[in-house]
């Protein structure tokens, strides 16, 4: 690949993540929530009940960013939280009544985000996009467990 390949592909990346998340956050608000609230809500529809470790690792975030949206969807009242049963420093996150019936309308603005999102591309192949989108977050995640995150503050270089 040489640097115009990579200038148009990385920008191409950039516009989609940005436009992507725009669209998501005025989506979301809809019903009161915020970019990453969704994943959270679906993981617990898709796996259940679990810890706030768990829900981070189904949800893609960050234990601290997890906390975080957990508090705001209990206080809108789309999730419980409650000890786990014996161990103390863990915390079980569940979807309540409210959130339950929140999620038909939170899977509609996902389908619906999708539909706009490739709207433009004349008779999607949605498999095969799908498929290469896939390649792309497992390559990226790949590359981010291989040391090529950008560097912490502070951190020796």
């Amino acid at each position: 690949m040489d640097f115009a390949q990579a200038e148009a592909l990385n920008g191409a990346i950039r516009t989609i993540a940005i436009k992507h998340r725009a669209l998501a956050a005025a989506a979301l608000s809809q019903l009161g929530l915020h970019p990453g609230h969704e994943a959270v809500l679906l993981a617990l529809d898709t796996y259940g009940p679990q810890t706030q470790a768990q829900l981070a690792d189904h949800a893609g975030c960050a234990p601290p960013s997890i906390t975080g949206m957990v508090q705001k969807l209990q206080a809108n009242g789309l999730v419980d939280r409650h000890p786990a049963p014996g161990n103390a420093r863990a915390t079980i996150v569940e979807l309540t009544d409210h959130g339950r019936a929140t999620l038909p309308r939170v899977k509609d603005l996902w389908v619906q985000l999708a539909a706009d999102t490739v709207a433009a591309i004349p008779d999607p192949d949605l498999n095969h996009l799908t498929t290469t989108l896939a390649a792309l977050a497992d390559s990226l995640a790949r590359a981010r467990l291989t040391g090529c995150e950008a560097p912490r503050p502070g951190a020796a270089r």
